[in-house]
């Protein structure tokens, strides 16, 4: 008896570290790219929204390829989201007071999903937003989703900029059922 109690224990503790490592089998993220052009302005101090392309997700071959479907996702949250200006090469974020990304998809709410209520004047060419812990599974599900950029400047902006848009989901997800 008392051998089988120390197999049970060990058995117990193969399973839990083994359902872990599993676990961490169903997690993993996804990847999108998108460009935005804040066009050069007259004023400043106005809210103005820019939106991105519509943009496909090709969440159904994502899934397939960590090996689940859309019905077995647990959860998906936007866990990076970064500005880089890629034109005018020599320009920088000191323009922009403040900015909200919020995310819209086919018969869904708008949801805002990333922000930076007082942008550093030295933030320099790259911006990390502040990301929200929404669950957005709903949105990545669809076949498309589009972001809209609400900004305010404190600069008048004398050209257009062309702003590189990149987002990192995180998706935790069942394996086939397990």
């Amino acid at each position: 008896m008392k051998h089988f109690r120390i197999l049970a224990v060990i058995v117990a503790v193969f399973a839990l570290v083994g359902c872990d490592k599993i676990d961490e089998l169903t997690k993993f993220e996804m990847d999108y790219n998108q460009e935005v052009v804040i066009a050069s302005t007259t004023g400043i101090d106005l809210p103005f929204d820019v939106f991105t392309p519509e943009t496909e997700t090709n969440s159904e071959s994502e899934f397939e390829v960590n090996d689940t479907r859309k019905d077995l996702i647990e959860e998906i949250k936007l866990i990076d989201l970064v500005l880089i200006i890629k034109d005018p090469t020599d320009s920088d974020f000191s323009f922009l007071e403040s900015i909200e990304v919020f995310i819209s998809a086919e018969n869904l709410e708008e949801q805002r999903i990333a922000f930076e209520e007082d942008v550093d004047p030295a933030a320099g060419a790259t911006l990390k937003l502040n990301t929200t812990d929404l669950d957005l599974q709903e949105y990545i599900k669809k076949d498309s989703f589009t972001l809209r950029l609400k900004t305010v400047t404190d600069e008048i902006l004398d050209q257009d900029h062309t702003i590189q848009v990149k987002s990192v989901f995180f998706v935790d997800a069942k394996i086939l059922g397990i």
